[in-house]
């Protein structure tokens, strides 16, 4: 099954006002028969209006979620045609989203529209299709939520975009690929989640939004820091911090942090390096956050950072248990040392 949600690969010059603008899914076929030589049988679901990435919701994972639950007996493989600037997000959305999955899930799109002739799309969709549909012994090569682009085969919840020009938009800082399209299909099964055969899929819809991203910087200021964790209803906040997770040591940080975990707002420790991870303790600058509660992130993207917390604070947990769910990987999301 492919579900189109939208985004370039699906576009086309608006004459109007000369911007991109998402079309049918019928054009794409018509832009890309070689699929059809593969013979599988397929068939295509739009999530209607289709949008551009950046205008993806959690509404959208969650109709996303539901149709695969709804056709997941009748179909080996599935396929989300999506926009670039946020499938890193929807893909770690739905990795926490599809309960015990045990067929593939892959997010693909494009960085130039199908219908230009030097586009990305038709080797991104072809090479989709083609793991999607890929057994051995029967048994799916890939049962897991995954990312296809230029090559290669990444987990979804260890994705991040990279780059807005080059067709190599993706990368897993901390996690190698799944599979290599070269010459041959080369996949890594010792990489891949080892899944059940034979279980039923549950899917997952309460997702909690109130959540926030602090990005430290050299002379953020306790108003700002103050304003944002006093944020009506907010529930968790994720620290994006310096290098192994370090942060200000003035007194006033510490304060505000501790006082916002005290009436319950969970905080989870990342770092804004783009690879490593968070090692909590290991220098003084981040012996505060633990005294004051802060949780370790530790090798886990933004994106899979804000789709954990959603669907933890979704199943209604307490604080010490959700908190312990973050130092846990619930689908590859983070390795721990």
């Amino acid at each position: 099954m492919i579900i189109y949600t939208g985004g370039t690969i699906g576009m086309i010059n608006n004459p109007d006002t000369q911007s991109l603008t998402p079309f049918d899914f019928e054009q794409i076929l018509r832009h890309v028969p070689e699929i059809e030589k593969y013979g599988y049988k397929f068939s295509a679901v739009t999530i209607p209006p289709v949008v551009d990435s950046s205008n993806i919701k959690p509404a959208t994972w969650i109709r996303i979620a539901e149709i695969i639950q709804e056709g997941y007996d009748n179909y080996d493989g599935f396929i989300i045609l999506h926009g670039t600037d946020t499938m890193a997000f929807s893909a770690s959305a739905l990795s926490f989203m599809l309960e015990d999955l045990n067929k593939p899930v892959i997010f693909t799109g494009s960085q130039l529209p199908v219908s230009t002739l030097r586009t990305d799309a038709r080797e991104n969709l072809i090479s989709t299709i083609e793991i999607a549909a890929a057994d051995k012994d029967g048994r799916p090569m890939v049962p897991e939520v995954c990312i296809y682009f230029e090559f290669k085969l990444l987990r979804g919840n260890r994705t991040t975009k990279q780059n807005a020009e080059d067709f190599n938009a993706f990368h897993s800082p901390n996690y190698p690929p799944l599979a290599e399209s070269g010459v041959h299909m080369r996949y890594h099964p010792e990489r891949i989640l080892s899944k059940p055969v034979h279980t039923d899929l549950k899917i997952h819809t309460q997702l909690d939004m109130n959540i926030a991203i602090l990005k430290i910087f050299p002379g953020i200021t306790e108003n700002v820091v103050k304003a944002m964790l006093n944020s009506p209803g907010l529930k968790a906040v994720i620290l994006e911090t310096f290098g192994a997770g370090n942060a200000p040591t003035d007194p006033w940080f510490y304060r505000q942090l501790k006082e916002a975990a005290d009436k319950g707002i969970i905080f989870l420790n990342i770092t804004q390096c783009t690879q490593g991870r968070v090692e909590m303790g290991r220098y003084e600058t981040s012996e505060h956050l633990l005294r004051a509660g802060v949780a370790s992130g530790h090798d886990i993207t933004p994106e899979a950072a804000v789709a954990k917390l959603m669907f933890l604070l979704g199943m209604g947990l307490a604080p010490e248990e959700l908190k312990l769910l973050l130092n846990k990987p619930i689908n590859g999301e983070i390795t721990i040392l």
